[in-house]
Formats: C-alpha cells, sequence, structure tokens
C-alpha cells in the first residue's frame, strides 16, 4: 500500500511539473499584433522600424538586436515609456528570448491594449534572429 501511495505522489508530482513547463510556452499570437518571424521581422528591421528588447538587463548586455530599445517588461515598459520611442500609430517590433520567453507576448498585449495599433510580435525573438545569421551587436 505505501508503494501504491508513493507512486500516485510521483506521478501528481511529474503532472504538476509538466503542467508548469508547459505554462512557460509563449502564444503563438497576441490579439491585435502580428506575429513575425525572424525573415520578417529583418524586413521590418530594413524599414528602419523600431525594435523594443524587453529582456532582463543582463539579457540586454550580452547581446541584441542593432539600435533597439530596452524596455525591461518588469521596470521600464509601460505606456509612457513606449509612448516616448514610437507613435502609437506607428509600427513597433517587440521581442524577447523566444518561445521560452513569456515577455514579448505580455508586452505585446499590453501595447495592443494601450492603444498601439501597429505592434509586431516578433516570438522568436533574438535567438531566432541570431540563428538566421542577422546583425547584433
Amino acid at each position: 500500500m505505501k508503494n501504491l501511495i508513493r507512486f500516485a505522489l510521483a506521478l501528481g508530482i511529474i503532472a504538476l511539473t509538466s503542467t508548469a513547463a508547459a505554462e512557460k510556452i509563449s502564444p503563438v499570437s497576441v490579439d491585435g499584433a502580428t506575429t513575425v518571424d525572424a525573415k520578417s521581422a529583418k524586413a521590418l528591421f530594413d524599414k528602419g522600424v523600431l525594435f523594443v528588447d524587453v529582456r532582463k538587463d543582463k539579457d540586454w548586455e550580452a547581446g541584441r538586436i542593432p539600435d533597439a530599445v530596452h524596455l525591461d517588461v518588469k521596470s521600464a515598459f509601460s505606456e509612457e515609456t513606449l509612448a516616448k520611442e514610437v507613435g502609437k500609430g506607428d509600427p513597433v517590433v517587440i521581442y524577447c528570448n523566444g518561445p521560452s520567453c513569456m515577455r514579448s507576448s505580455k508586452a505585446s498585449s499590453l501595447a495592443v491594449s494601450w492603444g498601439f495599433s501597429k505592434v509586431y510580435y516578433f516570438r522568436g525573438g533574438f535567438p531566432e534572429w541570431k540563428k538566421a545569421g542577422y546583425p547584433v551587436e
């Protein structure tokens, strides 16, 4: 009986761990934003569209997309700070550390809710950009 209880508890812990890990996958899309891949993001980059990096300071310091603006979603990203960088009707690309990072989906959703109408959600973020061989600084 003790072994059966231990087995059930172990299965429960595995299920909870798996559920927690699954919740850390960013959504494929964000309502009101346009999801872009690296190729589409690069086309926007080439047109001079502003990129906003919402990662942690240490990630930003380790490398970024050239000319991106850093607004850590947990400490610096707000309607006011975003509006200082881009108009509500202007395009903006928001990125973080790829599908395992929830920051860009959160920031994209917030930007849409604040009335920014041309939000591009770069779900693959910096890792996808770098993997594609695009410039980094």
